[in-house]
């Protein structure tokens, strides 16, 4: 399977057989492509008359001395030039507004594509990377569905044009140029697979460059706090490098295609000429003719050069076409079963984990949850704690629908979520997680997420119960204040008191909360304590906490270590156990909290 694969990827890597994945796009604007097509053709075909005006002007108006001849003939080819600009503008016009249009198209479907895809392929793909994806590769796409592929498709018209008025102009000299295409042909394909090798690599490098960029610009606080410029720096200077060896290798390429194909073509042309010009000389070709020939040789021999730095764009833009429709052809593996299980009308919140053993694909050798079984009813609060890595987070990406569980079932109200739509699984749910996500938005903006139809006195509503009114009130704008990429202009504690406004107005049965008050200072924490408390009522509620001093007033506290439930049951009880909980409990309160001694 691994050769397969590799074979066809070495197929597709010497044709431009990529863009034809394009095609589906062009098509739907097909008034576009048809004014691009009659606009092409007539260029092509006005260009091609002018060689034939050219010889009857040098073959009877000069011969004659008729003045009125010539000036017929030039107000014809005045004709003809305003003709060729009318149809070179209309042209300009289809392609690029064509261009422009699928351009668009692409960049919202593979958008669309990325958000789709489930957290697995997250988990090694490079955010920045796939933004290169989405900024450098689509604009190569566009240089090629507008500019360069009209001027290619122009040239090959004026190409086989020229070729065929040349045979009918003179059979002979028509042989001779004949006899040269091959050998400029097959070297400019042979050439033309190597530039796109290389410039498929070039794009890689570049990708790569953007993905480390992009990440370190979005931790530039952390950098600057370990002085670590001049490393990242070093690095990143090196990844330039490697891309710009990689683009030069890429050019050189081309510049060695583009020399030998104006070189070998526009030789066979003067060989053409001193052929023509002895027939001449012998009275066996008119000069206009051989002006005639001479100038559809050189239509010929012009379109042929172009073609040959156009086939380098296009094997660019067969690069880049190649990258974007490997994230459209991408399936999430996370998906809505053809008929999925419907969630009962009305939601209750019951939770049930039935010998549940998960595996992220990216580490199949490492499970996470070995056997894990529970059952959460409506509206209890559980808090589940334990060592890093014992697996508590896993729960919460199991209960969301981001991975399936390898072994087991994972149940809401009674319904296999494997079994059940995505969308219809996450919208029971509202989470407050650890890393606190704040969009470069306004305060309002960043609330709303939780319900984008909300109203703005919802959006009121929900800061004041999370205790954030008071500190977005006093913003410059309110509500209205941006608050900068990742949040920068809100404290940790701010940050995280909106994420709670948001998970207080999306109103879900179901409540996640990932150390929601972990920012918080103690008088902050002891008042959004509060209002978790009155959002809580109701609901389901999981709540995961390494501080276990906010999970005193939980139902049932479950235990992890090592991918299992180990204990359960309340505070107190695990307490007197001396197990796990107990040992976590006197490491965290023996220093200052009285609630162990007081719980013994």
């Amino acid at each position: 399977m691994a050769e397969t694969e590799r074979n066809e990827e070495r197929k597709s890597r010497r044709s431009l057989q990529p863009l034809r994945r394009l095609s589906p796009y062009i098509m739907r604007y097909r008034g576009l492509v048809l004014g691009a097509g009659v606009s092409l053709v007539m260029a092509a075909v006005t260009t091609l008359t002018l060689p034939i005006a050219v010889r009857r002007m040098i073959d009877h108006g000069f011969s004659e001395s008729d003045s009125g001849f010539i000036a017929n003939y030039f107000s014809m080819l005045v004709a003809m030039a305003a003709l060729l600009a009318l149809s070179s503008a209309c042209r300009y016009y289809f392609v690029i507004t064509l261009g422009e249009r699928v351009v668009a198209n692409i960049r919202r479907d593979v958008f669309a594509r990325v958000t789709s895809l489930s957290p697995a392929f997250f988990d090694t793909a490079q955010s920045g990377e796939i933004v290169s994806r989405l900024t450098a590769d689509t604009t190569q796409v566009k240089s090629a569905v507008g500019a360069t592929a009209s001027v290619a498709l122009r040239n090959v018209i004026l190409c086989f044009g020229a070729i065929a008025m040349m045979i009918v102009t003179s059979p002979k000299l028509s042989g001779l140029v004949l006899a040269a295409i091959p050998v400029i042909v097959l070297p400019l394909v042979g050439f033309g697979r190597s530039v796109r090798r290389k410039s498929r690599a070039a794009q890689d490098t570049l990708a790569d460059a953007t993905a480390y960029a992009s990440e370190q610009i979005g931790a530039i606080r952390i950098l600057q706090a370990f002085t670590n410029e001049k490393l990242v720096n070093g690095r990143f200077a090196r990844a330039v490098e490697v891309s710009f060896e990689a683009a030069r290798s890429s050019i050189f390429a081309r510049s060695f295609l583009t020399f030998f194909a104006i070189f070998t073509i526009f030789a066979s042309v003067v060989a053409v000429l001193w052929f023509g010009s002895r027939d001449v000389l012998s009275g066996a070709l008119s000069a206009g003719t051989l002006g005639q020939f001479l100038l559809y040789s050189v239509f010929a021999a012009g379109a042929l050069g172009a073609l040959s730095e156009v086939w380098g764009d296009l094997s660019q833009a067969a690069g880049a076409a190649e990258r974007l429709t490997e994230i459209l052809a991408e399936e999430p593996t996370i998906t809505a079963p053809a008929h999925p299980l419907p969630l009962p009308a009305k939601p209750e919140g019951r939770i049930e984990f039935r010998s549940v053993s998960f595996a992220y694909p990216a580490r199949p050798e490492r499970p996470t949850l070995h056997d894990v079984g529970f059952t959460i009813q409506p509206g209890e609060t559980v808090a589940i704690v334990g060592p890093s890595g014992a697996g508590k987070s896993t729960i919460f990406s199991l209960l969301l629908r981001f991975y399936d569980p390898d072994a087991g079932a994972v149940l809401i109200d009674g319904v296999d979520v494997s079994k059940a739509d995505p969308q219809a699984v996450r919208t029971r749910m509202a989470i407050v997680p650890q890393d606190i996500t704040i969009f470069a938005a306004s305060a309002g903006e960043n609330i709303a997420f939780g319900r984008p139809d909300a109203s703005p006195q919802d959006i009121r509503d929900a800061a004041r119960d999370a205790l954030a009114d008071e500190f977005i009130e006093k913003l410059e704008k309110g509500y209205d204040t941006q608050v900068g990429e990742r949040g920068v202009m809100l404290s940790g504690g701010q940050r995280q008191r909106v994420a709670i406004a948001r998970a207080i107005l999306r109103d879900a049965p179901i409540l996640l909360l990932d150390e929601a008050t972990s920012a918080l200072d103690a008088q902050s924490e002891t008042a959004v304590q509060t209002a978790l408390e009155r959002l809580m009522q109701g609901r389901t509620t999981i709540v995961i906490a390494h501080r276990l001093a906010t999970v005193l007033k939980a139902d049932r506290i479950l235990v992890m270590d090592g991918g299992r439930i180990v204990e359960e049951g309340t505070h107190a009880s695990l307490v007197r156990k001396g197990g796990v909980y107990a040992d976590l409990a006197r490491l965290q309160f023996e220093t200052g909290a009285t609630a162990f001694q007081a719980a013994e």
